[in-house]
């Protein structure tokens, strides 16, 4: 169902044009993160500016409301990110245009000290995604998103706080959730 990822990134950081509410003190809460993913999928302008390759993700970095990450992503048909969390950061995402599949896990799951772990049955989870639909997600929180179409690219708006300090990939076989590999932010520039 995913693919793994394979992305060309455009090098400039494009301002959004949705902040967080005025006068929020300090970090950015989930319902702020939401709001503000929500409210930028909705910005035909900034959405159509995004480049589509049929053959791999794209983006936009944006910038986030209150010091958090943003970005606008292309997801060509079939591609997906494969099981992964967001190493510890708190984030939301919303569809802009397609559809998007959100497979994850309904438990709280440690983020640091485990490389297999075995889940129990009843614990997946699946969420559709379509036009300006989104999901706010706390810092503890695995999933796989795809583009299941085999015609149509969908694109999506994705804010995280604080900054994402690295991302784990995971392998999944039946109940078994395996650590396989730790990103670091200088590889997604």
């Amino acid at each position: 169902m995913s693919s793994p990822v394979h992305a060309s990134a455009p090098s400039s950081v494009v301002p959004a044009t949705a902040s967080s509410a005025p006068g929020a003190p300090g970090a950015p809460s989930e319902a702020d993160l939401l709001d503000f993913v929500r409210r930028t999928a909705a910005d035909d302008r900034l959405v159509g500016s995004l480049p589509l390759d049929p053959q791999g993700r794209t983006w936009i970095r944006l910038e986030g409301p209150s010091g958090s990450e943003a970005w606008l992503i292309s997801w060509p048909p079939g591609s997906g990110t494969g099981w992964h969390d967001h190493g510890g950061s708190h984030g939301a995402f919303a569809a802009a245009a397609g559809h998007l599949t959100e497979q994850s896990l309904a438990a709280r799951l440690p983020t640091e000290g485990w490389t297999l772990l075995e889940l129990t049955d009843g614990i997946d989870r699946e969420r559709q995604l379509t036009d300006g639909a989104g999901r706010a997600f706390g810092p503890h929180h695995v999933h796989q998103v795809f583009n299941g179409s085999t015609e149509r690219h969908a694109v999506s708006v994705h804010a995280y706080y604080p900054p994402l300090p690295m991302m784990r990939r995971y392998s999944r076989s039946g109940l078994v959730l395996r650590l396989e590999q730790v990103e670091w932010p200088q590889e997604w520039a």
